[in-house]
């Protein structure tokens, strides 16, 4: 790890690898029951330097491309894609000379949809357990469109309302940066968040914007995600929090399978009362 900067992670981070990796568990033993599926594969769009620092502890701790090796029975393959050389050669480092392991340095937009997702077609059988875990808004609709459209693919998402809020949805919108608001309509698909952000309202002088709860505008991610991109099972948005008790961002599970939706709002159940909305 020498010379790699490993991202230091607080509470719910470390709750957020600990969802995921139960869940890829039991995603991974039902998918290799199957005999039907020619392949299950684990695919990482951020996946970083496969290990952490805990802020609680000040210890290393596995990230989820680890985890996700570490999981019985194993995935098919492991894809891992990250935009920094640096942190692209610690995950090579980590898979060693696993033949199964497929490492990616570029932009996950970019490779997941010409690199990955090829390799997941519903007609051959394949499957997929995808993580979209950026650090802001640097994901584009069209990825999470195509996973949804495909019905081979699973996701975790988290939706970032931090950075959302920081640079995006102001009680203003009309003073937000053009290259800001751009970036949330690649994000969201289209400029219609606005509509979910806002709340028109009848004031002295005319009409006035009213900005809305980030929970509001989770839930209208939450519906685009299945009347859009095509998810049938979407799960309720789990705030994950600071220590400071804000919501930095929204986790989303969305599936075509009804199997996967339960077994997710199990392993949900358990974490969601430690955060109220």
């Amino acid at each position: 790890m020498s010379g790699v900067r490993l991202d230091e992670v607080g509470y719910w981070s470390e709750v957020k690898l600990e969802i995921v990796r139960d869940y890829a568990k039991a995603y991974s033993t039902v998918l290799s029951k199957q005999a039907s599926i020619q392949s299950h594969l684990y695919i990482d769009g951020f996946a970083g330097a496969g290990v952490h620092i805990s802020k609680a502890s000040g210890q290393f701790i596995p990230g989820s491309p680890l985890n996700a090796l570490n999981v019985q029975p194993s995935f098919k393959e492991y894809h891992f894609i990250d935009l920094d050389g640096g942190r692209a050669d610690s995950l090579r480092k980590l898979a060693g000379n696993r033949s199964d392991v497929f490492v990616y340095e570029g932009n996950c937009n970019k490779v997941l949809l010409e690199k990955v997702f090829p390799h997941c077609q519903y007609s051959d059988y394949r499957r997929a357990l995808c993580l979209l875990d950026p650090y802001g808004l640097h994901l584009d609709w069209s990825v999470i469109r195509m996973a949804g459209q495909m019905r081979s693919i699973e996701i975790f998402l988290n939706f970032p309302v931090m950075d959302m809020n920081m640079n995006v949805l102001w009680r203003n919108p009309d003073r937000v940066q053009p290259d800001q608001a751009a970036r949330m309509d690649a994000f969201w698909g289209d400029h219609s968040w606005r509509e979910a952000a806002y709340t028109k309202l009848l004031g002295l002088f005319g009409n006035m914007e009213e900005k809305a709860g980030n929970y509001a505008v989770a839930q209208a991610f939450q519906e685009r995600l299945r009347t859009v991109a095509g998810f049938k099972f979407v799960s309720d948005p789990m705030p994950m929090r600071n220590t400071k008790g804000g919501t930095v961002y929204y986790l989303f599970f969305a599936s075509p399978n009804k199997t996967g939706h339960k077994i997710v709002t199990d392993i949900f159940s358990k974490y969601r009362q430690k955060g109220a909305v």
